[in-house]
């Protein structure tokens, strides 16, 4: 195996086990901060913040690890905070304290996330960006399907939430022993980008900008997983123990979404994205209208989408910035990105408090609206 392949692999298996821990957490919230009697538009804003902080922390921790350099150290005070935070779930009894652990979860992925992915960008320049990323994905979402498939056996076999959140501390205890190995093979991850680039003296490009507001509008229009597990738990459509089920059956379909865009990607471009929005945008309808099996579906939609994101997204910011920004790059963009899934987030709780048809129509509008910016960007590009 080369050896940007098994460094690929091995942050593959980082992230399998933290998302095993955080993502299992993030299957049930909504449903637990509903239990600690929460209202929808709690759950959107707290949601919504909590991705929100997830991204708009990283322009900062990505300006400093490219100006000191400190890539590992800051990549694993991260994953301290991020994994640390979703046993003490177990601990709390009110959901004001539960939202300050689920902020402090996504902080500490804010923390850690630039650092990360300018690290594993060094490596994916060998074997191809979209299957690089969309390898380190497919790993990633193995972890978040086992994750809530660990909590539906929890409820199976008759705990609560104190006991699903309690044994997530043991994949967060494996994902930091894996972190310290690959830390010791590959001290300098910069140096596996063997390319030459130019080092640019100017600002971001007015291409990464454009791209940049392309994804966010498609972000701005996609619910986050807890508020539609809070309408799953409020309508009854799926029940408590099928709702982590549902969840993990949606990152499956984002692991193997991230392999296929990821692969596509290197040979198509940006226009595998654009086919990705257009597929995932009739997951809103299905969820939120729809029973048990057409809820079933539009899971599936969601997780093809998510897959594209956290795939060929990422993949594109290492097109547009050189290497020695990356680490920026990969800050303001999430930052920007992350704004803009806030703002949506609160308008989608807000909207499902008011009327779901709106909030249906929201959603899907702003997704497909990002579509005429990718394509004149596609024809940018070429």
């Amino acid at each position: 195996m080369k050896p940007a392949t098994l460094f690929i692999v091995l942050l593959g298996f980082v992230s399998l086990f933290s998302d095993m821990t955080y993502e299992a957490a993030r299957s049930i919230t909504g449903p637990y901060l509903a239990f600690l009697g929460a209202s929808a538009t709690v759950v959107g804003f707290i949601a919504g913040l909590g991705e929100f902080l997830g991204y708009a922390l990283r322009l900062f921790s990505g300006w400093l690890a490219d100006k000191t350099g400190k890539y590992w150290s800051i990549t694993i005070t991260g994953y301290v905070i991020n994994l640390f935070s979703v046993p003490a779930l177990a601990l709390v009894g009110q959901w004001q304290l539960a939202a300050l652990l689920i902020m402090a979860e996504r902080i500490g992925k804010a923390i850690r996330t630039p650092s990360r992915d300018a690290m594993l960008s060094h490596a994916t320049v060998q074997i191809g960006r979209g299957w690089g990323f969309g390898l380190h994905e497919a790993m990633d979402q193995i972890g978040a399907m086992i994750g809530p498939l660990i909590v539906a056996g929890v409820f199976y076999f008759h705990g609560g939430y104190k006991e699903a959140f309690g044994v997530l501390l043991i994949p967060a205890v494996i994902t930091l022993a894996i972190l310290f190995f690959a830390k010791f093979l590959y001290p300098s991850p910069k140096d596996l980008e063997l390319t030459k680039i130019q080092l640019e003296t100017k600002g971001l490009s007015k291409i990464y900008w454009l791209y940049l507001f392309a994804v966010a509008l498609n972000g701005a229009g996609y619910a986050d997983f807890p508020l539609i597990a809070y309408h799953f738990k409020k309508v009854a459509t799926v029940s408590e123990q099928w709702i982590p089920v549902f969840y993990a059956i949606a990152m499956g379909v984002d692991a193997l979404a991230a392999l296929i865009f990821g692969y596509l990607f290197d040979r198509k471009g940006l226009s595998v994205l654009i086919i990705s929005i257009i597929v995932s945008a009739g997951f809103a309808p299905l969820c939120f209208l729809g029973g048990f099996y057409s809820s079933l579906l539009g899971m599936i939609l969601w997780g093809i989408g998510m897959g594209a994101q956290e795939s060929i997204m990422r993949a594109a910011v290492c097109l547009l910035v050189p290497k020695e920004k990356r680490g920026v790059g990969y800050g303001v963009f999430n930052t920007g990105y992350g704004l803009f899934w806030f703002l949506g987030s609160i308008l989608l709780g807000a909207l499902y408090d008011f009327s779901i048809l709106a909030l249906i129509s929201f959603s899907v509008i702003l997704q497909l609206a990002a579509i005429p910016f990718l394509m004149k960007l596609r024809k940018m590009l070429h």
